[in-house]
This record gives structure tokens, C-alpha cells and sequence, in this order.
């Protein structure tokens, strides 16, 4: 196994945002079985090493691919368009507004009538707001322009607001039930 190949060529698949998962996942299967540190126990501690770091490698890059935001994140990352530019910044006053009002909802769950119900909407409606921006990135990669790569970078920045919101209502969840 090459170190330098980036994710993609680890797994043999062309650099896009559209993988198909099931594929992605046997050659993950594929990989993990040939370099699992067990079959090199007996090796000499530098096989042995090497094999870790190999399986290592191939978790990271599987779950950087596997998910859509990180997958989107190492994208903009090959391409020079990290997202720790420390310039880039969301100017989409719509969204920030947005997030003030979902912060706000999500802050209300506890006092509403049925709570349960509250929180379980509330997760739908975040669900519904994942796939509209996986949508935009997955439309935003493939145009691969200036403006949609640029578009891209926002996307993750709003899908990373989004997974933080889920993470919180589903902790508020398993505190209601």
C-alpha cells in the first residue's frame, strides 16, 4: 500500500462527491482483510507496525468517505479549498438566522406540551435540512465551478451546524425518554 495515495485511490475510485456506499464498503472489507494487524503477528515488529499504520489509514479513509461532510470536507481539501481558511466565513444572513431559530426551537422542546413529539419533529425537520444540503453539494461538485466549489465550502459549513444541532436534540431525546 502506497501512504501517498489520497482516499480515493486507496479504495480505487475516481475523487467525486457521488460514491456509491455499498461499493465503498466492500472495498473497505476487501482492504481491512488483507492488512488486519492479525495476519502479521508472527511477522517481524517492522511488518507488524507497518500493517497498523496500513489499517489504520484505510479506517480513516473510510470514514471520511463514508460520510458526506467529511467526504466534502477532503474534496475542497485536495482541491486547495480547505475549509480552515481562517477568511472564509458564512455570509448567508438566511442561515444565521435559521440557526438562531433552530437554536431557539430546540431550546423551547422542553417546555412544549409533548415534549416527545416536540423533539421527534424537530429531528425530522433537521433530516429534511441534511439531505437539502448533501443535495447542494452533491449539485456543487458536480458543477465544479468557482461559485458551486465555493457554495461547497458554505454547504459544510451549514451541515456541520446541522450534525452539532442533531447530535444535541437526539441527546435531548434519550434525556425525554
Amino acid at each position: 500500500m502506497d501512504f501517498t495515495q489520497n482516499y480515493f485511490e486507496l479504495f480505487g475510485l475516481t475523487e467525486s462527491f457521488e460514491l456509491n456506499l455499498t461499493d465503498l464498503s466492500a472495498r473497505y472489507q476487501k482492504l481491512q482483510k488483507a492488512l488486519h494487524p492479525d495476519k502479521f503477528a508472527s511477522a517481524p515488529e517492522r511488518e507488524r507496525r507497518i500493517s497498523l499504520q496500513q489499517a489504520a489509514q484505510v479506517n480513516s479513509a473510510f470514514q471520511t468517505l463514508k460520510d458526506p461532510m467529511e467526504r466534502a470536507r477532503y474534496l475542497l481539501e485536495l482541491q486547495g479549498r480547505g475549509l480552515n481558511d481562517e477568511n472564509f466565513t458564512i455570509r448567508d444572513p438566511e442561515f444565521l438566522e435559521q440557526q438562531i431559530e433552530l437554536r431557539e426551537a430546540l431550546a423551547e422542546i422542553k417546555e412544549s406540551n409533548d415534549p416527545v413529539s416536540s423533539v421527534l419533529g424537530f429531528l425530522q425537520q433537521l433530516d429534511q435540512m441534511v439531505k437539502a444540503c448533501v443535495e447542494q453539494l452533491r449539485q456543487g461538485f458536480a458543477a465544479a465551478d468557482e461559485m458551486s466549489l465555493t457554495q461547497c465550502r458554505t454547504s459544510v459549513n451549514q451541515l456541520q451546524f446541522l450534525y452539532r444541532l442533531q447530535q444535541e436534540a437526539e441527546a435531548l431525546e434519550e434525556e425525554l425518554l
